[in-house]
């Protein structure tokens, strides 16, 4: 994909799963207190420049708090509002499992009709709240598939983030009596319009797909010899060096992998990508929020290393919102299909 920008920078984005507190522990109480700490993220975005899409889902689009914070950041044009859909509690609820807020079902794995209705509604109550039309979507627990992206445009959007290149998500069940979620193992790494036919390849869709921004290490020679001979010893030791060393790495801190993330960057520029897209939930702003910030001090590391993520991505990127890259897409392509120059994994991250 040509970039859009006569400067030839790389566009930044920000995007943020705006969901309750701590999802990962299964629980059927879903509180929504992590709204109270995301201005701060939000003024940290404005102090560099960026422009956060805030993805909400149901409960946080009903929680005041963020209501409140929300419409501040419509209102000033700091940044964009969009659809982060969680299938097992967003209306209408019907249970598909013995216990779905453990299973935390896919969407796609309910019937058709009650995928339509409960985007449908959700996208109605985004509208209705925040008085905007809603036109960006990350799909929750990046279920998403060609029955999904034909009923994001039915409703009027026009950019999904759900593709996470290279991961495949077939052995994290939803459903138990399901298959797992979406494989995006052959997926492409570069923005494209989906063929909503087979969202692997790029189509005449208005729908634009910005794919998370996921890269492939390249690991020194010691440290390429620790996975391949000390990997097999015992699961232990697998697991410990599958932490030190993943296969993937995302712009996506994690609270280990704060070395990492100006990497990522620094690839994405020498392969001449047309952007990088940084993620984030919002759960993850908070103590004890998450598993990988449980404390207040994980949280100062957490802005330390934002902190100089941003500031090196306000020289060397250009911040937009999802819409706004699309916009940009557009308008530089003057044309609604833009193929892919890139199908496959990215140029290696180096690293230690």
């Amino acid at each position: 994909m040509e970039r859009a920008f006569a400067d030839n920078r790389p566009a930044f984005l920000v995007t943020i799963d705006t969901e309750g507190d701590n999802l990962w522990a299964r629980s059927s109480n879903i509180e929504t207190r992590n709204a109270r700490y995301l201005p701060r993220f939000q003024a940290l975005c404005e102090k560099y420049g960026m422009r956060p899409t805030w993805l909400a889902n149901w409960e946080m689009a009903n929680a005041r708090e963020f209501q409140e914070f929300a419409l501040d950041v419509v209102a000033r044009g700091t940044g964009e509002i969009g659809m982060h859909l969680h299938a097992w509690n967003s209306p209408p609820v019907v249970p598909l499992t013995e216990d779905d807020f453990k299973h935390h079902p896919y969407l796609n794995e309910f019937p058709e009709h009650l995928i339509r209705e409960k985007m449908k509604v959700l996208t109605a109550l985004l509208e209705d709240v925040f008085r905007i039309k809603m036109v960006s979507h990350r799909a929750g627990r990046f279920c998403f598939d060609e029955t999904c992206a034909r009923i994001l445009v039915e409703n009027g959007y026009l950019v999904d983030g759900s593709v996470t290149p290279g991961v495949s998500w077939r052995r994290y069940p939803g459903d138990p009596r399901q298959k797992g979620g979406t494989d995006f193992s052959r997926f492409p790494t570069e923005a494209y319009f989906l063929d909503l036919r087979n969202i692997q390849r790029p189509g005449n869709s208005k729908l634009l797909e910005i794919p998370v921004t996921i890269m492939e290490p390249r690991y020194s020679m010691a440290a390429r010899w620790a996975k391949r001979r000390l990997g097999g010893m015992n699961r232990l030791c697998a697991r410990a060096l599958r932490s030190l060393y993943p296969d993937l790495v995302w712009l996506y801190p994690k609270g280990y992998n704060h070395k990492q993330l100006p990497l990522i960057l620094d690839a994405v520029r020498h392969e001449g990508r047309s952007f990088a897209e940084f993620m984030i939930h919002s759960s993850e702003l908070m103590p004890g929020g998450s598993p990988n910030f449980p404390t207040p001090r994980s949280i100062e590391a957490l802005y330390d290393t934002l902190e100089k993520l941003f500031e090196r991505a306000q020289r060397e990127f250009v911040p937009l919102t999802m819409k706004e890259f699309r916009d940009h897409v557009v308008a530089g392509r003057g044309v609604e299909q833009v193929e892919t120059t890139n199908m496959s994994l990215a140029t290696p991250v180096t690293a230690a």
